[in-house]
């Protein structure tokens, strides 16, 4: 699999059009081409057959129907027609592999890179139970959504002393927690109770109401002891005026921090989520090969990296596959995928129903083609645990956590299993922010330049130069400075976004 762009590749003296793979039959639009514009590929000349946007492909060479299209050097689909030379290849003659059933893959034993020193220090918080974190905040989480609003006044109200050292305070409603049943519920108490053991908040405030299936008691039999430390908790059935007892546990938490400061920790202590979200035809080219790249540093170092969106690895999952540790590593995420093919079969869905109106008018015509593109975010790292929703991350190198692609969803299991920071790629743009900083990374100087503040950096000059090891670097850069405490730009326009997958019974 090219987890990045050759970076010699000829097409980029003009920067107008690229040739990924030497396998492929199309080339991107690197910006809007015309009908009848000249192209020169591999020697050879021919012309547009018909305007091509930036983002999406035309045929190379001559394709015949129910001819193998391939992106990245793998097949993104079969064409519906025979395709000319210079033709626009998109939804309308183009179609999914996918929609003729699943596919069988097998183990190969992959090549392990030794770990290496890292002697980078950052500046976080240590906590009690040995973790860092890189925000020293308060968080203030409901079991149920009858509380949700208590817990927003509680939150919006509390006035924070001068001279304690907090960066926020900060409520994640829902509206979940009762009328839930079984592994549903199971998996709502799993993911609050992941949250309240985060390392970025330094004293959580759980209430509950007191009659709801997600009982207070069995959410904190559900955090270890070990978290206990910086948890205090109350259901408002239960006492006489919940707004004021909720006022005194939060000063009590903050009173608790007047001594807390940042120190040195060292750089492979950080937990990397990583996500792609609004992807354009760019995605696969630019931003999600350039995370890869800092997901291959990070778990050389032996840090942890967390991948998500399984529904988005359906078609190129055989990268994966080739990159687990084990045999055993290999069975858990083939069985993961497969669990979740199933999910969509047992619900009536089209595997292959994927991807967006968004993705397709950024150029993006398969979910094949989407996968490859997302894939690339892993950088061929070893996978080395999968972890099921709610779980948090315990094993050094690359874990895929089951989660939906939903950018909400997914964003909120990444952070829950632990993720320090999250790292956003997008070709189409978002405002979405999480309750840990979530640096977004534009595939395009475009959307870089006109979404400046939702975007934190932009990928889009690999676009041009073909080069990954200036923007690498700059990106490493920014991530020390962001767990050194700089803002994201969704913390600087305090969207703090948290969702939970229901996916069972509602009574």
């Amino acid at each position: 699999m090219p987890l990045e762009m050759q970076q010699k590749n000829p097409t980029f003296e003009n920067a107008r059009y690229i040739k990924i793979s030497a396998q492929d039959n199309v080339a991107i639009a690197l910006s809007d081409l015309q009908k009848g514009e000249e192209i020169s590929i591999d020697g050879e000349n021919f012309r547009l057959f018909e305007p091509i946007k930036k983002g999406h492909k035309f045929a190379t060479l001559p394709i015949k129907k129910s001819q193998q299209i391939y992106k990245f050097g793998f097949p993104i689909g079969y064409s519906t027609n025979e395709i000319s030379i210079g033709e626009w290849v998109h939804v309308h003659n183009i179609k999914s592999n996918l929609e003729n059933g699943q596919i069988d893959f097998d183990y190969k034993e992959p090549i392990n890179s030794p770990v290496q020193n890292c002697d980078i220090e950052i500046n976080a918080y240590h906590r009690k139970d040995g973790k860092i974190g890189i925000r020293n905040e308060i968080w203030i989480i409901p079991t149920v959504g009858c509380v949700a609003a208590l817990a927003q006044k509680l939150a919006r109200d509390f006035k924070m002393p001068n001279d304690i050292n907090i960066d926020a305070i900060h409520a994640f409603s829902h509206q979940f927690g009762c009328s839930q049943l079984g592994d549903d519920l199971e998996a709502t108490k799993n993911i609050i109770a992941s949250l309240a053991m985060h390392p970025n908040s330094c004293g959580v405030l759980i209430i509950g109401l007191g009659c709801e299936n997600n009982l207070l008691s069995k959410l904190l039999e559900a955090i270890p002891q070990e978290y206990h430390y910086k948890i205090k908790s109350f259901e408002a059935q239960k006492i006489d005026n919940e707004y004021q007892f909720g006022m005194s546990l939060l000063n009590e938490i903050a009173n608790e921090q007047k001594d807390v400061k940042r120190q040195k920790a060292k750089l492979n202590e950080l937990v990397i989520g990583v996500k792609c979200g609004g992807s354009d035809g760019f995605s696969g080219l630019s931003a999600n090969p350039l995370i890869g790249r800092i997901s291959k540093y990070f778990t050389n170092i032996g840090a942890k990296v967390i991948m998500t969106e399984i529904p988005e690895v359906f078609g190129a999952e055989d990268i994966l596959f080739a990159n687990c540790k084990d045999k055993k590593t290999y069975q858990n995420l083939f069985t993961m995928i497969e669990n979740f093919k199933n999910y969509f079969i047992k619900n009536g869905q089209k595997i292959y129903e994927n991807p967006s109106p968004g993705n397709k008018d950024g150029g993006i015509s398969t979910l094949e083609e989407k996968s490859l593109g997302a894939v690339q975010k892993s950088g061929g790292a070893i996978i080395t645990d999968v972890l099921e929703y709610g779980q948090r991350v315990k094993e050094n190198g690359l874990s895929v956590l089951n989660a939906p692609g939903n950018d909400a969803i997914s964003s909120t299991a990444l952070a829950s299993s632990g993720a320090h920071i999250i790292l956003f790629s997008t070709g189409r743009g978002t405002p979405l922010g999480f309750f840990v900083p979530t640096l977004k990374i534009a595939s395009n100087s475009e959307i870089a330049k006109n979404k400046s503040h939702w975007i934190d950096f932009d990928a889009g000059e690999i676009l041009q130069s073909g080069e990954f090891e200036h923007a690498q670097n700059n990106l490493i850069s920014q991530i020390i400075a962001i767990a050194n405490g700089e803002k994201t730009k969704n913390e600087i326009n305090e969207i703090r976004e948290f969702a939970l997958w229901k996916n069972g019974v509602t009574l």
